[in-house]
C-alpha cells in the first residue's frame, strides 16, 4: 500500500491520568509501532485527554495539576499532545462525547471529513469537494498539481498542535497547493483519517460489566470509531471480547497490540505511582518521568 492509501490515524486516550505514568506514554508508542507494522495504518498524532474534575473518582486531584503533569510527560514527544477540552467543560463528559468532539473539531479546523469504519475507502475523506471552487489561497502561474501527502499531514499536524496544549518546536509543512492557479479547483489527495480510542485491556474488560456503559455509546465507540487495545498483565483479550455481544459484533474494529514487550500493570498504574510517592518508595522513578 502507498502512503496515501493507508488509513491515517489519530490515537485518543481518555483517563484520569492521576498522575500520568511512563506506561501511559509507552502505550501510545507501542500502539503506533504495532499499527505501522500491520502495513495498513499511519499514526499521525496522539491526544491525551484528562477527565473532568467531576468524574467522582476518589483521590482525583485538580485537573489544573493533572494537565500540567500530562504536558510535562509529553514535552519531548513530537506527535503526542495534551488536550484540555474535557477538563474545561461544565461537567464530566462521556468517552463517546469526547471522541465525537475531536472528530468534529478536526473536521472544522482541517477541512477533513473524518471517516468511521463504515466509510467506503474510495470515498474522498479529506480536503475540498471536487465540484467546489475553494477560496484562493496562493497564486502561482505554474501548472496545477496535487499537493503532496506531506503537506496534507502537515495541515493536520498544525491543527492538532493548535487545539492542544503542547506544541513542540518541529518543522511542519503548510496545507497549500503552491502550484494552483486562481480560479482552478484544487484536487487534494484522498486520505482516510480516523480517530481511534487507545486503551488498556482493563477498559475493554469494563465494557463487559452490565450497566457500567451506555450500550448506545458502546456502539458508537467500537462500531463507528474503533479501539486499539494494549493488553496488561497478559490479559486474554479474546476471552474478554467473547463476554460482550457488542464487542463480538464489532470484533474487527478492535485492534489488539501484539508484541514481545512485557508491559506489567504496575508500570501503567497511577494508583501504584501515588502509593510509591506517599511511602517515599524510590521505585517511583520506574513509574513516573522525572518532570512529572
Amino acid at each position: 500500500m502507498t502512503e496515501t492509501t493507508k488509513t491515517h490515524v489519530i490515537l485518543l486516550a481518555c483517563g484520569s491520568f492521576n498522575p500520568i505514568t511512563k506506561g501511559h506514554i509507552q502505550m501510545f508508542e507501542r500502539a503506533r509501532d504495532y499499527l505501522h507494522k500491520t502495513g495498513r495504518f499511519i499514526v499521525i498524532g496522539g491526544i491525551v485527554s484528562p477527565v473532568h474534575d467531576s468524574y467522582g473518582k476518589q483521590g482525583l486531584v485538580s485537573s489544573r495539576h493533572r494537565l500540567i503533569m500530562c504536558q510535562l510527560a509529553v514535552q519531548n514527544s513530537d506527535w503526542i499532545r495534551v488536550d484540555p477540552w474535557e477538563c474545561y467543560q461544565d461537567t464530566w463528559q462521556t468517552t463517546c462525547s469526547v471522541l465525537e468532539h475531536h472528530r468534529d473539531l478536526m473536521k472544522r479546523v482541517t477541512g477533513c471529513i473524518l471517516s468511521n469504519v463504515n466509510t467506503p475507502s474510495m470515498t474522498p475523506v479529506i480536503g475540498q469537494p471536487q465540484n467546489e471552487t475553494p477560496q484562493p489561497i496562493y497564486q502561482n502561474s505554474n501548472v496545477p498539481t496535487k499537493p503532496t501527502a506531506a503537506k496534507i499531514l502537515g495541515k493536520v499536524g498544525e491543527s492538532l498542535s493548535r487545539i492542544c496544549c503542547v506544541r513542540p518546536p518541529v518543522e511542519r509543512f503548510t496545507f497549500v497547493d503552491e502550484n494552483a492557479n486562481l480560479g482552478t479547483v484544487m484536487r487534494y489527495e484522498e486520505i482516510e483519517l480516523r480517530i481511534l480510542l487507545l486503551c488498556g485491556s482493563d477498559l475493554l474488560e469494563s465494557f463487559c460489566i452490565p450497566g457500567l456503559w451506555n450500550e448506545a455509546d458502546m456502539e458508537v465507540i467500537v462500531g463507528d470509531f474503533g479501539i486499539v487495545v494494549v493488553p496488561r498483565d497478559a490479559a486474554d483479550t479474546d476471552r474478554i471480547m467473547n463476554h460482550s455481544s457488542i464487542l463480538r459484533k464489532y470484533k474487527n474494529n478492535i485492534m489488539v497490540v501484539k508484541d514481545d514487550i512485557n508491559h506489567p500493570m504496575s508500570v501503567v498504574s497511577s494508583t501504584k505511582s501515588r502509593l510509591a510517592l506517599q511511602h517515599g518508595d524510590g521505585h517511583v522513578v520506574d513509574y513516573l518521568s522525572q518532570p512529572v
